[in-house]
């Protein structure tokens, strides 16, 4: 059974409390998501530097690491060599290997390239600021 205890406007008057309560918690977390958004200081410029330059750099590192490892295998390999379904899965596995390795230092030393980037603009523009 349903509690008929309290009286109709009393449990309305809960209801219409708990959802002022809740459109009080929104209005808090979209005031703080909108600080949050007026005071990063990271322009849109600064956010695509940001992601442009580590991914055309990894991008960019692998083409060249595969260029140059085709270079490469291509001078070593022979035409007499009986076991090349073996050595071609060791190579693959190698290239695959040194491939992931070298495109994740470049692209990490790219990130923190870019990221000193911004930051250096970022302390730029505050001078700037307090110039004028």
């Amino acid at each position: 059974m349903s509690d008929t205890s309290e009286d109709p406007a009393e449990r309305l008057g809960k209801t219409a409390d708990s959802i002022v309560a809740s459109l009080g918690n929104i209005d808090r977390k979209v005031k703080a998501m909108t600080s949050a958004r007026t005071n990063d200081p990271d322009t849109l410029g600064d956010k695509i530097i940001k992601v442009a330059i580590p991914s055309l750099t990894g991008l960019i590192a692998a083409k060249v690491f595969q260029t140059l490892w085709n270079r490469g295998t291509a001078r070593l390999q022979t035409d007499d060599s009986d076991d090349d379904a073996q050595q071609g899965l060791l190579m693959t596995l190698l290239f695959a290997g040194l491939s992931a390795a070298f495109g994740a230092i470049l692209s990490q030393l790219s990130d923190m390239g870019s990221r000193a980037f911004v930051s250096h603009r970022h302390c730029k523009r505050q001078r700037q600021n307090r110039t004028r």
